[in-house]
């Protein structure tokens, strides 16, 4: 019996061993498991935290709700730093071609004697011989003497190259060599909300002034003068800004944060507050290369006497195309000049012309001013209607008289 118990004893020394070895076997084999998912685990944690973190930087720029995530002030701060440098570069880039023109006219006053009145406006220098770009109107009395000076305060006589048959802009020479052209833009790219800057010689006294604002709006049709008086006249597709023009600004430039010219100030609404506008400068291209090789500005025309058709203008005389413009002559003036473009096409009074190349004409984009987009040669497709029937003929364009 002692026998059997003490072998008894030993089987269970035995088994009770094996079942340890086999408990100690699975716990290692689990704890491997466990460190292998636990490995796992973090790999992938770490992989995709790091692709996170690249796409989350690709995804900042285009969504808003991820800046959110930053301080804005640190935005903030960096967009006035870059808007003021752009700002300041751009100004210290156009400023030496900026100049400032004054004029003296001798007058005879009531007493019969004669005294001297001075008005002054603003230009910018195109070509290093000194050729100066301004406004008509800054220069109207072929009387008068004029005097330019430049932003460091050099003055130099200046005399009236050409003046634009057609629009607010007129040519300046002065004797000077090495000048600093401008750099001329497109204003064809010209957005609303696009930051602009004018510069000119504020109230005639405060030289390169410079003020800052947005495009308020393009493709103005803009009425300026008296209208009852023989000097009234309509500026066509103009720039509106909100940038500060005051007078003496006129003839000054207007220009992008690259320092480029994309307009030339020109007018201001004295009804409104901070309501201007620039004439755009590829309006002013084909003149500036009309004056340099020919020494005057050359527009083209068709050669017809019109008047503008408005809803109101169509409703009074039963006619059924509200937009464009009527080919009439009137009492005394023929509709039709003899021997000019339109005369040979064949267009006739009474014809009502709609479109130029495909471009409508109306209260925003004139027949003149659609034609100033055109040189002297060109040939142009006219729509226009006869006894209400649609026609179209082409007509080459001819210098202005």
């Amino acid at each position: 019996m002692e026998i059997q118990k003490e072998e008894q004893k030993q089987i269970d020394v035995e088994v009770s061993k094996e079942t340890r070895v086999k408990k100690n076997l699975l716990s290692s084999l689990v704890n491997t498991k466990e460190k292998k998912l636990l490995l796992s685990v973090a790999f992938f944690a770490f992989l995709f935290g790091f692709l996170g973190s690249i796409a989350g930087l690709k995804l900042y720029g285009k969504f808003d709700a991820l800046k959110s995530l930053i301080p804005s002030q640190i935005i903030t701060q960096n967009l006035k730093v870059n808007e003021s440098s752009a700002v300041i570069d751009a100004v210290n880039k156009v400023n030496p071609s900026v100049v400032s023109i004054t004029s003296e006219q001798s007058q005879l006053d009531f007493f019969g004697q004669i005294s001297q009145s001075k008005s002054s406006g603003t230009g910018f220098i195109v070509t290093r011989d000194g050729l100066i770009i301004t406004n008509k109107h800054v220069v109207q009395d072929d009387k008068a003497s004029y005097s330019v000076f430049t932003s460091d305060g050099k003055e130099y006589k200046a005399k009236i190259k050409a003046k634009d048959p057609l629009n607010d802009i007129a040519f300046l020479t002065i004797d000077a060599k090495n000048l600093t052209p401008v750099d001329i833009g497109d204003s064809s790219n010209l957005k609303v909300g696009q930051q602009v800057i004018a510069i000119g010689n504020a109230l005639g006294q405060y030289q390169n002034t410079v003020t800052t604002g947005i495009v308020s709006a393009i493709g103005r049709a803009v009425p300026v003068g008296d209208e009852n008086s023989a000097n009234s006249e309509t500026l066509e597709n103009v720039i509106q800004t909100d940038a500060a023009i005051n007078p003496g600004n006129s003839g000054g430039p207007l220009i992008n944060l690259a320092g480029q010219v994309v307009g030339i100030n020109t007018a201001i609404d004295s009804g409104g507050q901070l309501i201007g506008f620039a004439i755009p400068i590829n309006m002013v291209k084909n003149a500036i290369v009309s004056v340099q090789e020919n020494g005057k500005v050359v527009r083209p025309y068709i050669g017809i006497r019109y008047i503008p058709i408005t809803k109101e203008f169509a409703s009074r005389n039963n006619l059924e195309q509200t937009s464009g413009v009527l080919v009439y002559g009137g009492r005394n003036e023929l509709a039709i000049v003899p021997g000019s473009p339109a005369a040979k096409a064949g267009l006739e009074e009474g014809d009502i012309v709609t479109e130029i190349d495909g471009k409508t004409v109306d209260s925003n984009h004139t027949l003149i001013g659609l034609l100033l987009n055109y040189n002297v040669g060109d040939k142009v497709k006219l729509t226009f209607f006869r006894n209400n029937k649609k026609m179209t003929l082409e007509v080459a364009l001819a210098e202005s008289k």
